[in-house]
């Protein structure tokens, strides 16, 4: 057989797509801050930047190859070492933010799955609130997290592939149930479906607030970086590959239209969302344990019934993002620091930094990245005065740094595309003049989200803080970044 009939077909490219972007709590989340609306920006995010952002990644993957083919060595043929290693090193600050973010978000779902419900909020004792206990429990998470994976996380890892399955799962569970409830209800939906522009969500008013909600449109389509490796392993990819990613940002994006609707039919935003309890850390499990309930109420249970089975579906959605979260961040711990330590030139790190353990494990580089994530923490937990206030930095310090990275990956396509000694098995954009147009609408979009998510605090009136929270990772890590490829240049220039 030729080797354009091997590999994946065109079905199982926009499946393996799907199953690596699309993320279930993207859907709770947009319709909690943007209601209806949400399903704008995420149908304009998949052809902006979704389609050809993702043609992009597949251009980087299929020309440039080899055991260390990836982010570092994409820029680094494209532009040089220090704008490669600066990239590099803000795609691995975006996953220490992550652990922040997730490691202070975990015990929600464990708490729900116990109790139906968010009980991080009642944590307050030994005189520290609510918010400050979590904060010392994330601490605590990572600590554990980092310690069990020196020692090797393959059998926990198994494990929480079933948190996988159970998230999935909830996608289905919205579908069926939600139609159940459209039709008991004789198709009278809980949230009215006014001008599909306005937000129910009394922060997201202003044009400038509405412009910063892209960031979590452009974040739904995350892991996009990925893809780039999937070209080799596609059946007759010149065709089918650019087929595939139309396919793949159609499902998915017709998928987020689809349940953000959905939402719409159980949860009004007024009577569900308001409450000063829920918040961006929770709101997955608010949404579903309403689901449940407006469930029971559907099918003619009591309502002491009703409340009992939305407490139960409360309850799966946290297993199910507990074993998931868990999964993740044994994977993450280490995976990231270990691309980027082996991924980049050996002189650049302390010598410590690059010895492995017995289990093949950076150990000495692990407690170090241990100690950042609990300080950032630390900060944030203590430093925020309430828990929504914690959650929402959280999460847009996520959003930003996770969404950073792509600015090099696209500034450097035009130079990559310039490159005449690269063999091109795969080629999405033939005409460089077509290429530059792409790149500066993409780069732009991208820019302009995170503009309007850093500045919109600030512009809004409501202070200075989430900005500047925003603003200190990006620039935090890329001061180090500098800091650290300048005294390796020195000590190169030394050595000669």
């Amino acid at each position: 057989m030729s080797k354009a009939g091997k590999g994946m077909t065109l079905g199982a490219l926009a499946m393996m797509i799907f199953t690596t972007v699309f993320g279930f709590a993207n859907g709770p989340v947009a319709f909690y801050l943007m209601g209806y609306g949400s399903i704008v920006f995420y149908v304009i995010a998949a052809i902006l930047f979704f389609i050809p952002f993702a043609l992009m990644m597949a251009e980087y993957g299929s020309a440039i190859k080899g055991e260390n083919s990836g982010m570092y060595k994409w820029l680094e043929v494209s532009v040089g070492p220090r704008f490669a290693f600066i990239g590099t090193f803000m795609w691995f600050a975006s996953y220490v933010i992550w652990m922040v973010s997730t490691a202070s978000k975990v015990f929600i779902p464990l708490t729900t799955a116990f109790a139906g419900s968010d009980q991080t909020q009642k944590l307050g004792m030994f005189g520290l609130n609510s918010t400050q206990m979590v904060g010392l429990l994330a601490c605590l998470w990572m600590i554990v997290v980092t310690f069990v994976s020196l020692k090797g996380v393959k059998g926990i890892i198994k494990i929480t592939s079933l948190g996988g399955l159970a998230v999935t799962s909830l996608n289905v569970i919205l579908l069926i149930i939600s139609g159940i409830i459209l039709v008991a209800n004789g198709g009278h939906l809980a949230q009215p479906l006014h001008a599909i522009l306005t937000s129910p969500n009394p922060t997201y008013q202003t044009p400038v607030s509405l412009l910063s909600f892209a960031v979590f449109a452009i974040f739904a389509y995350g892991g996009l970086e990925a893809i780039g490796g999937m070209v080799d392993k596609t059946r007759n990819a010149e065709k089918n590959f650019p087929r595939g990613i139309l396919l793949s940002a159609v499902i998915i994006s017709v998928g987020y239209a689809l349940g953000i609707f959905l939402w719409g039919v159980s949860t009004n935003w007024e009577a569900v969302l308001s409450s000063n309890s829920t918040n961006l850390g929770n709101i997955s499990y608010v949404m579903m344990n309403n689901l449940g309930f407006e469930f029971g109420k559907s099918i003619g249970l009591s309502q002491a019934a009703a409340l009992t089975m939305g407490n139960w579906f409360a309850r799966y959605t946290g297993i199910g993002m507990f074993l998931t979260y868990s999964g993740a961040f044994f994977t993450l711990t280490y995976s990231p620091l270990k691309t980027l330590i082996m991924g980049t030139p050996k002189e650049l790190w302390p010598a410590k930094f690059t010895k492995l353990n017995k289990n093949d494990m950076p150990s000495y580089a692990m407690w170090a990245q241990c100690a950042l994530v609990v300080a950032i923490i630390l900060l944030a937990s203590f430093g925020t005065p309430d828990s929504s206030a914690f959650y929402r930095i959280l999460t847009l310090m996520a959003n930003v740094s996770m969404t950073l990275p792509y600015l090099f990956l696209i500034y450097a396509f035009p130079k990559f595309k310039q490159k005449t000694d690269l063999e091109r098995p795969f080629e999405a954009f033939k005409n460089y003049k077509v290429t530059v147009a792409i790149s500066v609408v993409v780069f732009l979009l991208v820019l302009g989200a995170n503009g309007f998510t850093i500045f919109q605090p600030m512009l809004d009136g409501a202070g200075i803080n989430d900005t500047l929270w925003m603003i200190a990772g990006p620039v935090g890590f890329t001061v180090l970044g500098i800091i650290l490829y300048e005294n390796y240049v020195r000590r190169s220039k030394k050595n000669k």
